[in-house]
């Protein structure tokens, strides 16, 4: 039996041979759950994961990738975009030439950039391999990037060894890459391609570079750049939390403020207008009854006392910084399709005391879009998590669902059921 941290395909052994006896092994434990003595202890280890958080082999897992937006922020935010000179000059150049496909994920297995050749990635596209793809081993199953996040260490995987059908053609070697200081994991390193990739070789050059890139970070930060640390720099982006909370708390700079309604709901809309807004868009934003100009003015002048100059411009009104809300983090892991991380960060409507109408709005198409995503997913987990919300406890439509994907005869959904009776006792 091969050892957990052999490589893949060991120094002179056939890997032709070694990938026919690997789909006997896949195929047998689809069939009958018994795992052969020849499967390494890593990948029998991540197919018992996978089973049991429920992955379906057959079908897989792995969500729509996010749209263009979206993954340009994730970009935008990664300490790993600086690395990505040095990752393309030691490692994409050469997969290239040699027909293989080089991929970089964040720490929750978001493939945020994948590079190579051209032929080799539109393939990848049929089973989901693409950028602002999630590659999480809980989404795709055992696969090098996630399993490699999953442990914390190196990982090969030949072939068979993943455990989604659709995926057993391809191999893939992939290596975290780590803070320099701290050693929190920050993505991963991969490149796939056949089963050349999965080699000791191949594995020592993807170590190599992720060495650079580490090194690469050390020396930004020394020279006064702090990509694993942009929360604590002077002016970094804040962040606003809006979410069942009757006033805004915004945390910045290590500090933590709680606005009045007013400011919450000026700099709520302002976070989604990062063009800004002219005075009249924002008086329209705030008001029914036709707020002046000059007590809009007042209160932004007041906001800016508060938050600083740095924080808040004008002509137009505009956040000079942007904030990370939490709205904003319910909308990206939809789009996701975590669903279960959307649910469990949606803790309540937006600013339930406000009557602005630009928060009225956003509360409304928050509620909507989230609720509409978890009944059409029948994700029962995610489903109880928002039917727990202050939105979600009469919401008939929403336990339903959730009875409808739990198992018959299981205690909860018994539970649901006759949640379901209240409701309609309630409601009749």
């Amino acid at each position: 039996m091969r050892g957990a941290d052999a490589p893949a395909v060991p120094p002179g052994s056939d890997a032709v041979s070694l990938t026919r006896a690997l789909a006997a092994s896949h195929d047998d434990f689809l069939a009958t759950g018994r795992i052969a003595e020849t499967v390494r202890p890593l990948v029998a280890d991540s197919w018992r994961r996978s089973l049991a958080g429920g992955l379906d082999p057959e079908t897989g897992g792995v969500p729509v990738p996010l749209g263009a937006v979206a993954l340009d922020e994730l970009r935008r935010r990664s300490p790993l975009a600086r690395t990505m000179p040095v990752i393309r000059r030691l490692l994409v150049e050469a997969a290239t030439d040699a027909g293989l496909m080089v991929a970089v994920t964040d720490a929750h297995g978001q493939i945020l950039w994948l590079e190579g050749d051209v032929g080799l990635r539109a393939r990848a596209e049929g089973m989901h391999f693409v950028a602002g793809a999630d590659w999480s081993e809980a989404r795709a199953g055992t696969n090098a990037p996630g399993t490699a996040l999953r442990t914390g260490r190196g990982v090969q995987i030949l072939g068979p060894e993943h455990l989604v059908r659709s995926v057993t053609p391809w191999s893939c070697t992939a290596v975290p890459i780590r803070d320099p200081d701290t050693r929190v994991v920050l993505g991963a390193l991969d490149i796939t391609g056949g089963v050349e990739v999965a080699g000791p070789q191949t594995l020592a050059l993807v170590r190599a570079t992720v060495a650079a890139a580490e090194a690469e970070l050390r020396i930004d930060r020394l020279r006064g750049h702090d990509p694993g640390r942009t929360a604590r720099r002077p002016g970094a982006p804040g962040r606003l939390c809006v979410l069942g909370r009757p006033q805004a708390l915004l945390v910045r700079a290590g500090r933590s403020t709680v606005l009045g309604l007013r400011h919450s709901e000026i700099v709520l809309v302002l976070s989604e207008h990062r063009a800004g807004l002219s005075g009249g868009e924002l008086e329209a934003a705030l008001s029914t009854h036709g707020r002046s100009a000059v007590t809009v003015r007042a209160e932004i002048s007041r906001l800016r006392a508060t938050l600083g100059e740095q924080l808040l411009g004008s002509r137009p009104y505009a956040l000079r910084l942007p904030l990370d809300t939490d709205v904003a983090r319910v909308r990206l892991a939809l789009e996701a399709g975590r669903l279960r991380e959307a649910a469990a960060a949606y803790v309540g409507p937006v600013l339930p005391s406000s009557e602005a109408p630009g928060v009225v709005e956003l509360r409304d198409d928050l509620r909507l879009l989230l609720r509409g995503r978890l009944v059409g997913g029948g994700d029962p987990e995610a489903l109880l998590a928002y039917a727990e919300s202050p939105d979600g406890r009469e919401d008939h439509e929403v336990w339903t669902a959730a009875a409808q994907a739990l198992p018959a005869g299981s205690a909860r959904r018994t539970f649901v059921e006759q949640h379901l009776v209240e409701l309609d006792r309630l409601l009749s």
